[in-house]
């Protein structure tokens, strides 16, 4: 028998047994809210998952094997894994606001408080009390948005995309609809307007160019075979320089004229001026309904901080047709979409108070020396447990809006800056993602940096759990750069999320 296999099978022995680990009292607590048939197979994987590395000639000396603490880490995210990628709580520090691949915008407690209440038992989704007969699920959320944008009637759909759609589809299916060159935008994962038009069924006429679009360009442009101009507001990129576009009021007036519709897709869905706060200007829905658009579409979950849905507010008579399209079968929302999005919009009811009702609000406007005291006190918990291996450091940054929302208009923060003794910035922020609960960040100049404004107070917390569990930092020798172990093909752990977007 070589060395080299008896050093192996030496290894092997030191193994814990699955008997052995069933006695520990965090595997004996997941055996109350698991089948213990389910645990000993997570257990049976992590065991197996040593022997791999020892067959592999990761592991060569026994002190490196991984001790019982390690291999129930390693159980307990087996069993939150399950048989695939569940929704997990996550903790963003990448510094994205509203980060599409983290789920957007955390819901307020009013929001979840409206959700649980919806889905704990039955609720009048669509059902009229006084007939007991089948009512209109909008209802619900209908009376809060005339409140609060001015508009006649709404209508709730799956997203943004989908309430453009409808609209298109609804008023201009095999007809022109004109829109400006400058507002041919591309959103996320390459949909453009040019082909949600196409599908819709309009025959889109392009006007002005990219950087000036005059009212005569429309005007020019306007036969019999018109139904809409469109506007859309480019809420994920900014013109700036030599620029012009033409007005809602002034769109509103030459539609009027004649007898056209003015569709506006405003996009983030303000609904609030947010200059209140000291940050850019964001158009509003308020004001586009009372500069005379005829149906505004917005998103819920960005600006507007709620669950991902598309909202269209505008005339009633405009909003009738659109109820009546086939399509709104496909797009309508469920009762989680339309609970969570009225709890959201209560809020706006009193905007002043929106810093501490609203997550979202609350990271927006937080006042740097707030997050910078958050930021040192992350730093002094991660030093607690890694300073030895980390060069840490509290530095001046920003945070971007994220989802298309505020582009280019960055919001000044403060981030913790780490450096990895004999570990890249790619693998330590890899296994970061992979604690309990994953850690997100972004890398910037080989560095790993944690933005502390999109970090919430309870989750500091966390930062202590975080860098002690999800890497060995007590043992130098077993910081390496190979590939992270977690019993998962990396071709699905989603390891192609995009740090920041």
């Amino acid at each position: 028998m070589t060395e080299q296999s008896t050093t192996k099978q030496e290894l092997f022995t030191n193994l814990p047994a699955v008997d052995q680990i069933l006695q520990q009292p965090a595997i004996q607590n997941l055996c109350t809210l698991h089948p213990d048939k389910y645990v000993s197979n997570c257990i049976r994987k992590a065991i197996d998952e040593v022997r791999q590395e020892i067959i592999a000639g990761s592991i060569t000396k026994t002190e490196y094997i991984p001790t019982i603490d390690d291999i129930i880490c390693r159980i307990e995210d087996f069993v939150q894994q399950g048989l695939g990628h569940k929704l997990i709580r996550a903790v963003n520090g990448a510094g994205v606001i509203l980060h599409t691949g983290l789920g957007r915008a955390p819901l307020a407690p009013s929001a979840q408080a409206s959700l649980a209440n919806a889905v704990s038992r039955y609720c009048i989704l669509a059902t009229e009390r006084e007939t007991g007969k089948r009512g209109d699920r909008n209802r619900h959320t209908s009376e809060m948005l005339r409140e609060l944008t001015g508009a006649e009637d709404s209508l709730i759909v799956n997203n943004n995309s989908a309430a453009v759609m409808l609209t298109l589809n609804t008023f201009g299916n095999g007809c022109e609809a004109i829109i400006s060159r400058g507002e041919l935008v591309e959103i996320g994962g390459a949909f453009r307007i040019p082909d949600v038009m196409a599908r819709s069924g309009n025959i889109m006429i392009e006007v002005g160019t990219t950087n000036k679009t005059h009212l005569r360009d429309y005007k020019g442009a306007i036969t019999e075979n018109t139904t809409i101009l469109l506007k859309v507001h480019t809420s994920n990129y900014r013109i700036e320089g030599f620029h012009q576009e033409v007005s809602i009021s002034e769109l509103s007036a030459l539609a009027k004229e004649n007898n056209l519709i003015l569709l506006h897709d405003i996009g983030s869905g303000a609904m609030v001026d947010l200059r209140r706060w000291g940050l850019e200007y964001e158009p509003t829905v308020p004001e586009a309904i009372a500069d005379g658009a005829d149906v505004v579409t917005f998103s819920g979950d960005k600006l507007l901080g709620g669950p991902q849905c598309g909202v269209i507010v505008g005339r009633k008579e405009y909003i009738d047709r659109m109820k009546r399209n086939p399509l709104m079968r496909a797009f309508r929302c469920d009762k989680l979409t339309i609970s969570a999005l009225d709890g959201t919009l209560k809020l706006f009811l009193d905007p002043d108070k929106l810093p501490e009702t609203h997550p979202i609000y609350s990271m927006m406007t937080v006042p740097l020396d707030i997050v910078n005291r958050r930021a040192h006190r992350i730093a002094r918990r991660i030093r607690d447990v890694a300073g030895e291996f980390l060069t840490i450091k509290v530095e001046d940054s920003v945070t971007e809006m994220g989802s298309g929302a505020l582009p280019a208009r960055p919001i000044p923060s403060r981030v913790v800056s780490i450096i990895a003794k004999n570990l890249t910035a790619e693998r330590l922020s890899l296994s970061l993602r992979f604690s309990n609960p994953p850690l997100f960040t972004r890398i910037e100049q080989e560095r790993v940096i944690i933005d502390a404004r999109t970090i919430a107070d309870e989750e500091v917390k966390l930062f202590t759990k975080i860098f002690s569990r999800c890497i060995e930092l007590k043992d130098t020798n077993k910081w390496s750069n190979q590939p992270l172990s977690t019993g998962l093909d990396k071709t699905k752990r989603g390891d192609d999320l995009p740090a920041i977007g």
